[in-house]
């Protein structure tokens, strides 16, 4: 039954996370604020949400019994090995993808108005990303599995730089964009991971633990946040210069 259970979730992680991949380039390559960009952003939104809410629900029945919910790799892996990668990691990215969607959200949602993002939730959720990193850097330690120590550092840095931007006292006209940028290309990038890394796990095994698997979806993710931040930048200087003001 726990196995079905199991099966069942990783069917609807993979539904979701292949809709999310695919909603992703609509508001990346298309038209910025256009009606497709806000539909499929929301499409991206809700499948990212739903994705890590499923890999949190896988994660936490792998910690429960690794072996029986992963048989196919009894032989090549033992249970802390499994534990470690889908079990501990697992939880953090799932965290990492719930938190980076739903900030996102409601960044652009409330735009300049950043104080309506310090919800309940919202800043729950940055704490419980913290916690999940930090436990995921400490698991890494004890298996011996240091992969895990070096990804807890994605949910280090975005649960600080999300609270940075919710408490800081004077944030920029336009670092509400800045910070939706960030966010939910940081989910894409979550998605495009866990379909290299973890896939690469249950098709090719001998690649778990490429660093490639890993690196190449967060450095083009990386990259990506860092070309729309410096375009929005770019955009308000040339308005400023222009005397044109900031539209909300």
């Amino acid at each position: 039954m726990e196995l079905h259970v199991f099966h069942a979730l990783v069917a609807a992680h993979i539904a979701t996370g292949a809709t999310g991949a695919l909603a992703f380039w609509v508001p990346v390559i298309g038209r910025k604020g256009g009606v497709n960009h806000k539909r499929w952003g929301r499409i991206f939104t809700y499948a990212m949400l739903a994705t890590g809410s499923f890999a949190v629900c896988m994660s936490v029945l792998t910690l429960v019994d690794p072996m029986a919910t992963h048989p196919h790799l009894e032989g090549m892996f033992d249970a802390v090995f499994i534990r470690a990668i889908f079990g501990w990691l697992m939880l953090h990215m799932g965290i990492l993808t719930i938190n980076l969607a739903w900030y996102g959200f409601l960044c652009v949602r409330n735009k300049r108005v950043r104080d309506a993002n310090r919800t309940p939730l919202n800043l729950a959720l940055q704490g419980v990303l913290l916690v999940a990193a930090l436990n995921c850097a400490l698991q890494g330690w004890l298996s011996g599995q240091y992969l895990l120590i070096g990804l807890s550092l994605v949910g280090i840095a975005t649960a600080w730089t999300n609270l940075h931007y919710l408490y800081r006292a004077k944030p920029g006209v336009l670092d509400w964009l800045k910070e939706h940028i960030k966010a939910l290309v940081g989910a894409g990038i979550s998605v495009y991971t866990a379909f290299l890394a973890f896939g690469s796990v249950r098709l090719l095994p001998e690649l778990a633990l490429n660093p490639l698997m890993w690196a190449v979806p967060l450095v083009t993710g990386v990259s990506m946040i860092i070309f729309h931040q410096r375009k929005v930048t770019k955009q308000l200087r040339a308005r400023r210069d222009a005397g044109l003001g900031v539209a909300a």
